[in-house]
């Protein structure tokens, strides 16, 4: 009896050793090329943007309405957080993998041999009755020791893709908070845009009504009049055109917003949106723990490493242990008779895989390879994410010097189309100049407006590149 015991406590002091070894190793981020600090910055500023919610990041309250409705609604965004509950449900169920399984399972049978049969008779002679009665209820226990760790490398997976699609899920919301406000910046230019045309549609009508009072007192052509009729003609087309992408535009923001096809109220204007001129990027490494998309990488990594566990820990022997046990019966009335009607069993077995026609190394060796996959597309991402914060910090100093020189231009074009149009009516300039005049100045007040939504879209760009818009 004491070798007995010697035996089994030895057998069980093995499977606890060996359930200590985990195949695969455990995940290391791998090395990524990353600057000390973003180019135009000339200090290591740890804060950053892209630590501010949105709510307060947008304070213009009517967009701050449109992002409100967008998460809430978007359709994309709902897919994505339907994707996440899918992933924490298998989460729940990787939780519980290395318990054992447990069935219940209650059976009654009757079986009627022939009477001319060997079981038949001797079913009637052992018997007395022509048919066999058989009722089973038992519990059966199965459980596989986790020797190698392929079961909690596989929850290390779940648990990573869990992370992946939650981090994925965010990402869809920082773009789509992006994208409504670059939406929304573009309505206002749009509408900064119509008012401008409009209003040297008036000074065209004037113009044109001028050189007819003139061509009526023979001062001037009937070609300056088709000349000036030409430019507010071209002027009036740009009208039509603004409010087609206005509302084009107002649709797209529905559609982000989850709404029916129609007008957004709005009462902001492009000038009234301040410019912030604070932005701080912070250091770059911390972008790549706060980005969703390049963390959604990372943690793809990490189910892919974890997926090296798994499969190479599947050519290693498997260790299985059942265990049953229950009522049995060959009649009915006495089912439940105890301890008489009590059975039990219990088996154990080590399983080694030997020849699967290479399956095992495959999967091993395919493993590895979406691995090193993996740690391609995570330093892609980063490498991305790194591109894009550089590029909205550049354009965001170039803008702020274009933005400068087309106010200094659009000034000077108003006052060339004023000195123009009195030099005309002093007969000391032409049409042609007065029309030139205008239609440069008109361009010029379109650029601004332009360059204007340009360095509205640069921040918000800027905001979303950093990692900003899902808090």
């Amino acid at each position: 009896m004491q070798t007995k015991r010697i035996h089994f406590y030895t057998a069980v002091l093995i499977v606890v050793v060996l359930a200590a070894c985990r195949m695969g190793k455990d995940y290391q981020r791998p090395a990524v090329e990353l600057p000390q600090q973003f180019n135009n910055v000339s200090f290591a500023d740890t804060n950053s943007i892209a630590d501010v919610e949105w709510k307060k990041f947008f304070t213009d309250t009517t967009l701050q309405g449109l992002i409100s409705r967008g998460l809430s609604y978007n359709y994309d965004l709902q897919a994505a957080i339907k994707r996440i509950e899918i992933a924490q449900q298998q989460v729940k169920q990787a939780r519980l993998a290395q318990l054992p399984q447990v069935d219940l399972s209650v059976s009654g049978s009757i079986n009627r041999p022939s009477d001319n049969s060997l079981n038949g008779k001797s079913t009637s002679l052992f018997l007395g009755k022509s048919y066999v009665e058989n009722y089973n209820a038992s519990v059966n226990i199965s459980w596989e020791a986790d020797i190698w760790g392929r079961i909690r490398r596989q929850k290390e997976t779940t648990l990573a893709q869990y992370l992946q699609t939650q981090e994925a899920g965010r990402a869809v919301q920082t773009q789509l908070v992006s994208d409504i406000a670059q939406g929304y910046f573009n309505l206002l230019m749009l509408d900064r845009q119509l008012i401008i045309t409009r209003n040297n549609l008036a000074l065209n009508d004037t113009f044109t009504n001028v050189t007819r009072l003139l061509r009526d007192g023979g001062v001037v052509t009937t070609l300056a009049v088709q000349q000036a009729e030409s430019q507010r003609l071209s002027t009036a087309l740009l009208i039509p055109q603004l409010e087609q992408s206005i509302a084009l535009q107002e649709n797209a923001l529905q559609v982000l917003t989850g709404q029916l096809p129609g007008t957004i109220a709005r009462t902001s204007t492009l000038n009234d949106v301040a410019l912030q001129e604070n932005l701080p990027t912070g250091l770059p490494v911390a972008m790549v723990s706060r980005r969703p998309d390049v963390r959604a990488n990372e943690m793809a990594l990490v189910a892919a490493n974890a997926q090296v566990g798994v499969a190479q820990a599947n050519m290693y022997p498997a260790l299985s242990i059942t265990a049953g046990g229950g009522l049995e019966s060959f009649q009915a009335s006495n089912w439940f008779s105890i301890p008489g009607s009590l059975f039990g069993l219990a088996t154990g077995s080590i399983a080694q895989p030997l020849f699967r026609k290479r399956a095992l190394k495959t999967q091993y060796e395919v493993a590895k390879l979406e691995r090193e996959g993996a740690v391609i597309r995570f330093r892609q991402s980063v490498l991305q994410a790194t591109t894009e914060v550089s590029n909205a910090l550049v354009q965001a100093e170039k803008l702020k010097q274009q933005r400068q020189l087309a106010i200094n231009q659009t000034d000077t074009l108003k006052q060339a189309v004023s000195n123009a149009q009195l030099l005309f009516k002093s007969d000391m300039a032409n049409y042609l100049e007065v029309i030139t005049a205008q239609s440069n100045a008109l361009q010029a007040e379109l650029n601004l407006a332009t360059i204007q939504r340009s360095q509205l879209s640069t921040v918000v760009e800027l905001y979303r590149s950093l990692g900003g818009g899902w808090k």
